[in-house]
């Protein structure tokens, strides 16, 4: 149920299946969710600009059912460390969204949660 988007603007062909990897185990341990729920998507996007540069950026989308509003901080400063690490891109130019799915508005195995 947790989903985890990256765009970024670094080339991803040669780290996107590590960055993906630590990325589940990561959003898993974050949620205490099982990480055979989590789904990560890692998309290389050139043609993106954050404040009128096109310097290393990314742009994150955390969905998940029960999303922790007043946890949102840890959460963001767990994923920037993790864009930091495996993209090289600095904790100021990452937005992340963050989304607290309703149950029946999530989909899976042909019903909802």
């Amino acid at each position: 149920m947790p989903l985890l988007r990256i765009q970024t603007n670094v080339d991803t062909a040669s780290g996107g299946q590590a960055l993906a990897s630590a990325a589940s185990s990561t959003v898993a341990a974050m949620l205490g969710k099982p990480e055979r729920y989590v789904m990560v998507s890692v998309e290389h996007n050139p043609n993106m600009r954050f404040a009128a540069s096109d310097a290393p950026l990314a742009y994150l989308e955390l969905k998940s059912i029960g999303l922790p509003e007043n946890r949102s901080g840890e959460f963001s400063a767990a994923l920037a460390q993790l864009i930091g690490e495996h993209l090289g891109v600095a904790a100021e130019r990452v937005y992340i969204e963050f989304a607290n799915a309703q149950r029946h508005l999530w989909g899976w195995n042909g019903a909802t949660f």
